[in-house]
């Protein structure tokens, strides 16, 4: 089954998350099909933004039959 869920990334206690597709028997940090974008909860400067996404990959994805997760459900919602 494929899945678009998080990817931790970033060092100890300040984490950077990709969003990203993959089979859902993959380990969290392991391989991956394809970017869609990112998540960045620490951002600090305001010039930037702290989430990034590719809207139509993600609706490319879930027509194919991709699901979210319930993390970057509430993400994207």
């Amino acid at each position: 089954m494929v899945i678009i869920r998080l990817s931790r990334k970033g060092i100890k206690k300040k984490p950077f998350y990709q969003i990203i597709v993959t089979d859902n028997r993959n380990a969290r940090d392991g391989r991956f099909i394809e970017k869609l974008g990112y998540f960045n909860p620490f951002h600090i400067n305001k010039s930037k933004k702290n989430l990034f996404f590719n809207k139509e990959r993600i609706n490319f994805w879930i027509s194919k039959g991709a699901i979210l997760s319930k993390r970057v459900y509430n993400l994207l919602k």
